[in-house]
């Protein structure tokens, strides 16, 4: 798995060259490669989580010395209850969907004995660079092998030793099979990225998973289509017929049950009528799990109303305008009051990153409104933000989230890593036998 090339240049060839091999292998044998990767994973189970473990060590210290934070830490533990099984349960969830290459999506008949298809195509070579999370070594090789494209993979500093064990059991599984030398290539510098940003003519697509930061550098360093989201800023909107439960369950779930996470809810809004009523019980139990709250003079002046302990209204903070541009990733989120539904949309278009947001409200009138008109790439009605994920979806895992506008959007999956090709077939035909006077197309739907 690692790159026996030491030039960025060398390495993005190989994986090229391997690309066009890995687009004719069938997809049994893909399959094959997976279960092989599952069982070597599965057998050196020890010796990875040992390896995070000098990972995580090493990163408590740098969180000590304030060069690295706590949200980081969270995503960089393997052995955080059912992460270890989640990875090895998503390459055989990948290995078991359907085949993703080779399907026809439109079949016409331009005429007589001249028959276009067409069809789903890899992509080709995958750039994959990542921050802290060392499952996605797992995650990124199964959806590459199975969806037929070569992948270069690249973690980040923190990583390290669990990143090299992994990918150690990873080049041995795929030695084992019939996949070719290079689709799955590892590279471990930093200086490797830049000169791989530069590789237009082999890499075909890069797919950043990290920090603002990373995302924004890699964006703004590469003339390669980059794949995916700079910010996970996602908002979650009270209606004023919202139903007391759900509401409180719901944003409870999108901020705690994974504060790190990019599908994390960071922005609470809350229609003004039932500030005095519905915000207090969510504030209750946010804070009660020692979320900080951040809020407008409205939501503020709603919970030092009778109802919240003097406790809980002590630590209540005021927000700033840019509390409502920040991507918290942990236990803060800001709370506004707004006088409508149409408020609620406007702020959320204007401040989302367009990754995942909801409503709770008991209007399917109004759920579609919002659903509608919301730009992102997830709008959710009466349901956690938490559910904006590959897995949850039934994709396997992902690649990543994008929130771009053209192909591939939101959680991507194998879908999104195809792209499609036109196969025409003829017998002897040529453009200039068509037209006024000559033969007409005939351009009937082939079934």
């Amino acid at each position: 798995m690692a790159s026996t090339n030491s030039t960025a240049e060398g390495i993005a060839r190989t994986a090229s060259s391997a690309s066009y091999i890995l687009k004719a292998v069938a997809g049994s044998e893909r399959n094959a490669a997976l279960t092989a990767v599952y069982k070597h994973l599965q057998a050196a189970k020890d010796e990875i989580i040992e390896a995070n473990r000098k990972d995580m060590a090493a990163a408590e210290e740098q969180a000590v010395a304030g060069k690295l934070s706590r949200s980081m830490i969270k995503r960089l533990d393997l052995s955080k209850p059912g992460k270890w099984e989640d990875m090895l349960q998503g390459i055989l969830d990948v290995r078991d969907l359907e085949d993703p290459v080779g399907k026809v999506t439109l079949a016409t008949k331009l005429d007589n004995g001249l028959d276009l298809h067409r069809v789903t195509s890899p992509i080709g070579v995958l750039l994959v660079i990542f921050e802290a999370r060392p499952e996605v070594i797992a995650n990124i090789t199964a959806l590459a092998l199975k969806s037929g494209n070569a992948a270069i993979l690249k973690g980040g500093k923190e990583s390290t030793q669990s990143f090299a064990a992994i990918a150690r059991v990873v080049s041995s599984a795929l030695g084992t099979t019939s996949i070719p030398p290079g689709a799955i290539q590892l590279v471990e510098t930093r200086e490797d990225v830049s000169a791989l940003l530069d590789q237009d003519q082999y890499i075909d697509l890069v797919i950043p998973r990290g920090s603002n930061e990373l995302v924004r550098f890699i964006q703004n360093n590469t003339k390669i289509p980059v794949m995916g989201h700079a910010d996970g800023l996602c908002a979650v909107y009270i209606h004023e017929d919202a139903d007391e439960e759900k509401a409180v369950k719901v944003v409870l779930d999108s901020k705690t049950d994974y504060p790190a996470a990019c599908n994390a809810v960071e922005t609470l809004l809350v229609h003004e009528s039932i500030s005095n009523t519905v915000l207090p019980k969510i504030a209750s139990a946010l804070l009660q799990v020692g979320v900080s709250l951040r809020c407008d003079l409205a939501s503020r002046k709603a919970l030092e109303s009778p109802g919240l302990p003097t406790a809980m209204k002590a630590i209540i903070q005021d927000a700033t305008p840019q509390d409502y541009h920040t991507e918290f990733l942990d236990l803060t989120i800001a709370v506004k009051v707004v006088s409508s539904l149409e408020e609620a949309i406007v702020h959320i278009n204007t401040h989302s990153s367009g990754h995942t947001d909801g409503i709770l409200t008991e209007s399917e009138e109004v759920a579609e409104r919002f659903m509608n008109v919301v730009d992102s790439a997830g709008v959710f009605w009466n349901a956690s933000t938490r559910f904006a994920d590959g897995f949850r979806y039934g994709f396997g895992t992902e690649v990543g989230i994008s929130t771009n506008k053209i192909h591939a959007r939101g959680p991507v999956g194998l879908e999104g890593l195809m792209i499609y090709k036109y196969k025409l077939r003829g017998n002897g035909q040529g453009a200039g036998d068509y037209g006024s006077g000559k033969k007409q197309y005939l351009h009937q739907k082939i079934e």
